[in-house]
């Protein structure tokens, strides 16, 4: 394990962010901007935590929100080109928007013809986001693309529609996927959409393009960055989440207590539900350092969080050595979509936030208390 993860200067429990590894991270997108001539943005529903910002600013062109305070947020803090879709949009919402964004997308047909001529009015590039109707995500929870679904417009519903004043064109079906599964979305997309294309300024492809996983092709990726912008003379944008926060950093937690009840259960200071609801939403097993699945080690444990919730369980685990009260475990890669789905849920201490700079210093950004816990409520 590595030894930082254990420094008693960590307090427990703990997000801890890499820099390093963040800085390596948004240097890979960086590449790939210049070798294909796209931007690429990073979507704040997926790392939202504005200290980062000022590695992330020099070197992506701004964020996206998907709600009037995310906008807020990279307006505030972020400082660049800020774009924004979200599902459906209230007068107020609007009224907010039109004073943040540069970008603005909209979910439906109707939407775009309620509010499209304040939008304009504002001096912003207004976009429409469409279904190609193919799936790529394998998780149901995360595709947008299947049946039925509620987000953006479908090819035969844009018959007849005069697009006059709309810019660009969003597709989103992808997660946490390759740019092989890019390229086959984008044969549908030009299936179904190519004749807009040519009318629009740009296309944004937004998010699970997981091009800093270990394996990923970035080379096709920009083969096909590059082919779209030759084809239909049209700026091409990237809004990963996933992929600038991926394996930056873990969450660290500590045993708290070893009950035994068919098995051995360790009790974490963390909670499935309050701190990493996916485990329990998709569901999903996250990886703990030097832990293995339940047989293929000595010691077997079922892990457990600390909130009342009966299903507040995070899997079963094996390790070399006996659990002990003390003992410091460490879920890996908990820096994407796990710190922004966070609650205050049972009033459990929420994990304190921390950055490990280049340096080797450790910069506690932010501890929670009882008041940020009781100004959620009233």
């Amino acid at each position: 394990m590595t030894s930082v993860y254990t420094d008693s200067r960590i307090p427990s429990p703990c997000y801890l962010l890499d820099e390093a590894a963040l800085k390596a991270n948004v240097q890979l997108m960086q590449h790939v901007q210049q070798q294909s001539g796209a931007k690429i943005i990073l979507a704040l529903k997926g790392f939202a935590m504005w200290s980062a910002f000022p590695i992330i600013r020099d070197y992506l062109y701004g964020c996206t929100a998907s709600s009037v305070w995310e906008a807020k947020l990279a307006h505030e803090e972020m400082g660049k080109e800020v774009h924004a879709y979200a599902p459906a949009y209230k007068q107020e919402d609007i009224d907010e928007l039109c004073k943040l964004v540069n970008h603005l997308s909209f979910n439906s047909i109707s939407q775009w013809q309620r509010y499209q001529q304040q939008v304009r009015d504002a001096g912003i590039s207004v976009g429409l986001r469409v279904n190609p109707e193919h799936q790529e995500a394998e998780t149901e929870l995360y595709d947008p693309s299947a049946p039925g679904s509620r987000l953006g417009v479908r090819a035969d519903q844009l018959e007849g529609v005069d697009l006059s004043g709309v810019e660009g064109l969003h597709v989103h079906n992808l997660c946490e996927c390759d740019s092989y599964a890019l390229e086959r979305t984008l044969s549908a997309v030009e299936e179904k959409f190519g004749k807009y294309l040519t009318q629009m300024k740009w296309l944004n492809l937004g998010g699970g393009h997981l091009m800093t996983r270990e394996g990923y092709d970035v080379d096709h990726l920009i083969q096909q960055l590059q082919r779209l912008q030759q084809t239909y003379d049209i700026e091409v944008i990237l809004e990963p989440g996933s992929a600038v926060a991926w394996r930056t950093g873990p969450l660290i937690c500590e045993v708290v207590d070893i009950v035994e009840n068919g098995g051995l259960i360790a009790m974490l200071d963390i909670s499935a539900t309050a701190h990493m609801p996916d485990v329990l939403e998709m569901p999903y097993r996250p990886t703990i350092t030097d832990a293995a699945l339940p047989n293929e080690k000595d010691y077997a444990y079922k892990l457990g969080g600390n909130s009342c919730l009966a299903g507040d369980v995070i899997g079963e685990y094996s390790f070399d050595r006996p659990l002990r009260v003390g003992d410091r475990l460490v879920f890996e890669d908990m820096m994407h979509y796990t710190m922004v789905k966070t609650t205050f849920f049972n009033g459990v201490q929420h994990p304190t936030i921390a950055i490990l700079r280049e340096s080797g210093e450790l910069d506690i950004v932010r501890q929670f208390n009882y008041h940020d816990f009781r100004s959620r409520l009233s």
